[in-house]
């Protein structure tokens, strides 16, 4: 077989995710000839810069996705909650493998619980959507922006004195951060915290006519996953979703039936809505409960 080149960020968590995909491949396929490509994309080279006034989450993957269709690359590993609703022309997402834990963790610099947050307190991230949600814990939390990795958002945590930080739950298991952890920390429910859409899956994409490939990287799709967070896609692509718009979605399967949950903040009116539904049979769930909250949107806006 000849070498498989596997593009991705050049970042400590990124290139975990690729060994976790590539032990994957390699429970089905044995060992093969392998190539792991890292590269620095426009979203980690901005690190001062908001997200949502630089372009968004097509920030992190356009390079890894531009080596693909120049064919420098054979697949990708990217974060499912860094891509657009829709994926490039010519590319596809050919394995969703299981979903990891989708929920954000409150990482603390002192004190142990939300209620125990001072007055005022000042919360470090990078989202809107994790923004909004903070307020809706504690009206008088203070948001700051922080961006970087896991490491560098814990050391200007300290270094800025912030009260605490928000971070995905899924990449501080990847990194082994909860076998030592350097804080206290809380991990917030999904309904203190809606997810991003996609948080805590995994995308390996490549190119669509690339049927070899396709084949090869098929096995280590999970069917439930890729099911439960299409419909988050699709929430995503209803509301024209980026990172200048806070929202989140997060679908699961529990005894009653799939519960599907959706947040959308409005900017200007520092607004925010949301939605849980439990319904039989997935389809057009997201669809239908983005269209909700934006006709709860409109008629505040009126």
């Amino acid at each position: 077989m000849k070498t498989v080149r596997v593009g991705t960020r050049n970042s400590p968590l990124a290139l975990k995710q690729t060994m976790i995909v590539l032990d994957l491949l390699k429970e089905v396929h044995g060992d093969f000839p392998v190539e792991i490509v890292p590269m620095t994309t426009k979203g980690d080279r901005l690190l001062s810069v908001s997200l949502s006034k630089i372009g968004g989450k097509g920030l992190f993957i356009n390079e890894v996705e531009q080596a693909l269709l120049e064919h420098s690359i054979d697949f990708a590993v990217h974060s499912l909650k860094d891509m657009p609703a829709k994926v490039a022309d010519g590319l596809t997402l050919t394995a969703i493998p299981e979903r990891s834990n989708p929920n954000d963790c409150l990482i603390f610099r002192k004190v142990t619980t939300v209620e125990g947050l001072p007055i005022g307190a000042r919360i470090g991230t990078s989202s809107l959507r994790r923004e909004f949600q903070m307020k809706n814990l504690r009206e008088d939390l203070q948001v700051e922006s922080i961006r970087g990795n896991v490491g560098t958002r814990l050391k200007r945590m300290e270094e800025q004195k912030l009260d605490g930080i928000v971070l995905a739950v899924a990449g501080l298991k990847r990194l082994n951060w909860f076998d030592e952890p350097t804080h206290p920390y809380t991990i917030l429910t999904s309904e203190q915290c809606i997810p991003a859409v996609g948080q805590g899956a995994l995308a390996v994409e490549c190119r669509s006519q690339d049927k070899e490939m396709n084949d090869f990287l098929k096995p280590i799709d999970d069917s439930t996953t890729r099911k439960l967070v299409m419909e988050e896609r699709a929430f995503l692509a209803m509301l024209n979703g980026n990172c200048d718009i806070p929202i989140g979605a997060f679908a699961c399967q529990k005894q009653d039936g799939y519960h599907f949950s959706g947040f959308l903040g409005d900017k200007e009116l520092q607004q925010s809505y949301s939605k849980t539904v439990i319904v039989k049979e997935l389809k057009d769930v997201g669809k239908s409960v983005a269209q909700d909250l934006l006709n709860a949107m409109s008629e505040d806006e009126l």
